[in-house]
């Protein structure tokens, strides 16, 4: 058996989770893209800032979603509908409309934005066409409600104190999203974590409640060490770029752990 196919093919194939392998590789290859993709929208004259980033959040949304339908049986279960395909299938959809609207149209950001929310209706009518399929409840809401107002309330208290978390303060209520979703799936849902850090803590401490504790420290030092080698504009404006990619790291597996827990995927 090669190593491809031992550490990457297989786990995706098998639905076995990652392992340390793939998950060091996968990193490092969304490192080097993070920073390929910005300097192509440094070069295309495309300025990141904030209403770019909420044209991006339909296209997070779609990721997501398509994942779940994929969990629920709708779309078929390949390389392309799981993670990590799911992201790379999202990012060329994203880019390649990023791209056309900006060289074709004049009021470029107002159509990408548009389509992006059109990919999301297309997945909804995807679903109202095949509720036959699927069992959808509201009993995940029951516990994922009370801990998600609990842990972002947590959150807004400490935005009150600490200044390194006020200012990113959408990051943390993004991965405390991410972690309620973790921690209902896991200890109330029958679910399982795939990820090795996370799934080995979870069997360590026996609760998927850990995943606070964990995100939280993460986000801290990620973000204190990204504070302290800011410097100059363009340097913020990378770091703020990178913050997106954190924020997709965790609204996006957020999104798509509601959505399936919601469809009983």
């Amino acid at each position: 058996m090669s190593v491809i196919e031992e550490y990457f093919i297989n786990p995706i194939k098998y639905n076995t989770g990652y392992n340390v392998v793939n998950t060091l590789t996968y990193a490092i290859i969304l490192g080097i893209a993070a920073i390929f993709v910005f300097r192509i929208l440094k070069r295309l004259g495309i300025k990141y800032d904030n209403a770019f980033f909420r044209a991006l959040i339909p296209y997070m949304i779609f990721g997501s979603f398509t994942r779940a339908l994929t969990d629920a049986g709708i779309y078929p279960r390949t390389y392309l509908t799981v993670t990590p395909g799911i992201y790379v299938l999202t990012f060329v959809i994203t880019f390649s409309s990023l791209l056309i609207t900006h060289r074709l149209l004049k009021d470029w950001r107002r159509y990408f934005l548009y389509f992006g929310w059109g990919l999301v209706c297309l997945d909804f009518l995807i679903l109202l066409s095949n509720l036959d399929r699927i069992i959808l409840t509201t009993e995940p809401l029951r516990y994922f409600i009370p801990a998600l107002f609990i842990a972002e309330s947590f959150i807004y208290l400490l935005t009150r104190r600490v200044e390194l978390i006020k200012k990113n303060s959408y990051l943390f209520y993004a991965h405390f999203y991410d972690a309620s979703t973790t921690f209902v799936g896991v200890d109330f849902m029958g679910y399982w974590e795939q990820h090795v850090l996370p799934r080995y803590l979870i069997n360590l401490t026996g609760t998927a409640a850990v995943m606070y504790l964990l995100k939280f420290v993460v986000l801290l030092i990620a973000l204190w060490l990204m504070d302290e080698i800011e410097e100059g504009e363009a340097d913020i404006e990378m770091m703020n770029f990178i913050r997106t990619v954190i924020f997709i790291l965790g609204f996006a597996p957020g999104t798509r752990n509601l959505l399936r827990m919601l469809m009983s995927a």
